[in-house]
Order: structure tokens, then C-alpha cells, then sequence
């Protein structure tokens, strides 16, 4: 295999779906939700959010997804560059929290 991931393998996406109907309705219905243009939160920044969960998990087809939404959506090149420190700094702060549960498991060992 010479790449890991390719946007080829969209190609597999109703494969996916079809593999597995019951689940796949329930995470669509749950995508559809969470995407939805009448929220309380705009189209916008739910697509920005997107954009920062897709960096934190690095999922490469989400972030394309969403930053391509997220500029439908009229956001600029310089908040998917602030979502892009804002997802880092947050990420680097899990470490730190998760850090906290080293010590004490250090401790109780």
C-alpha cells in the first residue's frame, strides 16, 4: 500500500453505509442533526467546530468536508487559521489534564 489514506477511497462510502444499515442510519441521522441549518448555533460556526474537532481527530476527509462547508458558510482563511490554534492549544491542554491523572496513578503505584 503506498498511501494510507487517498480521497479515492471515498469510493467505498455506500459500501460503508450498506455494510451496516442500522448503524449507519443512526450516525447519518446524528450528522444530519448536528449539521442542520436551523440550530441556535449558525451554519458557520458549527462548521468551524467541525473544523477543530476534525483537526484535534485527524481526520483528513472531515477536514476537507468541513473547510469547504465552513467557506460556503462565509467563513475566511484566517478563522480556520485561528480554529486551527484554537483546536491545538486545547489538544496540548488535554495532555496537561491527562497529566494530572499521571501523577496520581505515580502516586498510588
Amino acid at each position: 500500500m503506498d498511501e494510507y489514506q487517498n480521497p479515492k477511497d471515498r469510493r467505498y462510502t455506500r459500501e460503508l453505509l450498506e455494510s451496516a444499515p442500522k448503524e449507519s442510519a443512526a450516525f447519518m441521522n446524528l450528522k444530519h442533526t448536528a449539521e442542520r441549518a436551523d440550530g441556535l448555533i449558525p451554519v458557520k460556526y458549527r462548521e468551524l467546530m467541525s473544523v477543530a474537532v476534525a483537526l484535534t481527530t485527524q481526520c483528513a476527509y472531515c477536514m476537507e468536508s468541513h473547510i469547504q462547508n465552513a467557506k460556503k458558510a462565509g467563513a475566511t482563511k484566517e478563522e480556520i487559521a485561528e480554529a486551527v490554534f484554537i483546536a491545538s492549544a486545547i489538544r496540548a491542554g488535554g495532555a496537561v489534564g491527562n497529566g494530572l491523572l499521571a501523577m496520581r496513578i505515580f502516586d498510588e503505584v
